[in-house]
């Protein structure tokens, strides 16, 4: 297998001593849009963050963007020198067409910028299988099931390898801060027994991944499908390369077994590892502006029609980026709920049910498929809309292109409100004309596979895990022999 070359493995070396603020961390890359192709509505242009930070976050760009981004910087150099192509995909945050100041989210993209960063990431993304990454690992973050006393005893010794003075490289490792005083996992004893440990066992917590990602060079995670989605939502923008070791139910994400962890991490140091660039959906929520249960006002004519001039119906509320699905529900009302799905700037139709599921590629085998949603492969680049016990007998799951920016919204003459949740978390409640946008996620999954994985290894994941398409097989006919049946009826009359 082919090695990455040594300036671009210089690219991916991340620092792990970098001390940059959130929202640098947060706004690492920079979209400058085309005012001739800026077609977004007002409302979504509004942003609640500081546009001062903007001119800030361009100075320290090249020091704070996580790996992948740094990889498509170089793919994006590498096609400058070719004059016949000219792509934006490698700048991955956005700017208001209006000005170039004001720092917002992936919503404001247009049609031909998000295009251009999801063909980007797949090109990136088929590259990566394909090569391995070397990485400088210094900074280990170490993620578990802090409350199982199975899993607290395997990241005791994982951690105690990590740590030990017969490693090539002295790591720094972080364990959730939980640990720290648990007796099973003993902190301290497990520090004393090296002088050489001391100061490299420290303590994460969540407002340490939200604030600086870039200090960790490389996660590792001990559970299930479940752990990995948890990584997920800890680092929402940058996430480092993460490794799993499958010590959970079905293990559609997890690659590896805990039983092998020093031959694996010893390789993935030593000799690189192979990335899966899993894609993650953005959602940002939208409150009205108007009165609830104002039946004058049409979300369909707000979010489609023609805007007044200075009239700014909702305001964001929250952005999430997530790894397997949003889904918009009837939460607690004993009625079911009416979603209005809108597609870039058309509506799109109208759910009765019991609510919607908007999942990922990777989330096509969680609630997508209770629900009766297709499964898809997830190199493919797509968004799978369901509906969860829609009352008719009419609808269908949809898969769209993950170039499309979807909206999810309850009508102003809804009966109840509805609930969002996002992988499962942060559950919100959505009023009447409130809605959500989803769209592609300019920070990928950087999922760490096996040496030698292939695409084709997906299908015997869901054949080992949910028994896909088993069944006896068909027995074959008898093929009917007039010659012998006459020999036999004439040994009969003999």
């Amino acid at each position: 297998m082919e090695r990455i070359n040594e300036s671009l493995a210089g690219q991916v070396d991340i620092d792990g001593d970098s001390s940059t603020s959130e929202s640098e961390y947060q706004h690492a890359l920079e979209v400058v849009f085309d005012e001739e192709n800026a077609k977004r509505r007002k409302s979504s242009l509004v942003s609640s963050e500081n546009p001062k930070l903007a001119q800030q976050v361009a100075k320290k760009r090249e020091s704070t963007s996580c790996f992948v981004h740094q990889l498509l910087e170089n793919q994006r150099r590498s096609r400058k020198s070719q004059p016949a192509i000219a792509h934006n995909e490698d700048r991955l945050l956005d700017k208001t067409p209006n000005t170039h100041n004001q720092v917002v989210h992936s919503r404001l993209l247009t049609k031909r910028q998000l295009s251009e960063m999801a063909v980007g990431v797949r090109e990136l993304s088929k590259k990566l299988g394909s090569i391995r990454l070397k990485l400088k690992v210094k900074t280990i973050f170490l993620l578990t099931k802090a409350h199982d006393s199975d899993l607290i005893g395997l990241t005791r010794n994982i951690t105690e390898w990590l740590l030990s003075k017969e490693r090539d490289t002295y790591y720094t490792v972080y364990v959730e801060n939980t640990l720290e005083h648990n007796r099973m996992f003993d902190a301290q004893g497990l520090v004393s027994r090296d002088p050489s440990r001391e100061g490299r066992l420290k303590y994460w917590d969540n407002e340490l991944c939200k604030k600086q990602p870039h200090l960790f060079d490389f996660a590792i995670t001990l559970g299930g499908d479940g752990t990995l989605l948890y990584a997920s939502w800890l680092f929402q923008r940058i996430v480092p390369p993460v490794l799993s070791f499958a010590l959970g139910s079905l293990g559609f994400l997890t690659q590896f077994d805990y039983s092998d962890y020093q031959d694996t991490l010893t390789t993935a140091f030593k000799d690189g590892i192979t990335v899966s660039l899993r894609l993650r959906f953005e959602a940002t929520i939208m409150r009205t502006q108007t009165a609830q249960n104002d039946q004058k006002h049409d979300l369909v004519e707000e979010l489609i029609g023609v805007e007044a001039e200075n009239n700014l119906t909702h305001k964001p509320d929250g952005s999430y980026t997530i790894l397997n699905d949003i889904v918009v529900d009837r939460g607690p009302n004993p009625t079911m709920s009416s979603t209005e799905l809108f597609m870039d700037e058309k509506f799109m139709t109208s759910v009765q049910a019991d609510g919607v599921c908007v999942a990922t590629p990777t989330g096509s085998t969680a609630y997508n498929l209770a629900a009766g949603g297709s499964l898809c492969h997830p190199e493919n680049p797509v968004i799978l809309v369901t509906a969860i016990c829609a009352h008719t007998l009419s609808f269908r799951p949809v898969v769209l292109p993950d170039t499309v920016v979807l909206r999810a919204g309850v009508p102003y003459d809804a009966r109840t409100s509805s609930w969002a949740s996002f992988d499962g978390r942060e559950r919100v409640e959505l009023h009447p004309g409130d809605y959500v946008t989803i769209s592609a996620s300019r920070y990928p999954f950087a999922n760490v596979m096996p040496q030698g994985s292939s695409s084709e290894d997906w299908i015997g994941s869901i054949s080992r895990t949910l028994n896909w398409n088993s069944r006896q097989r068909q027995k074959s006919f008898k093929e009917w022999e007039e010659q012998n049946l006459d020999k036999k009826a004439g040994g009969l009359r003999e």
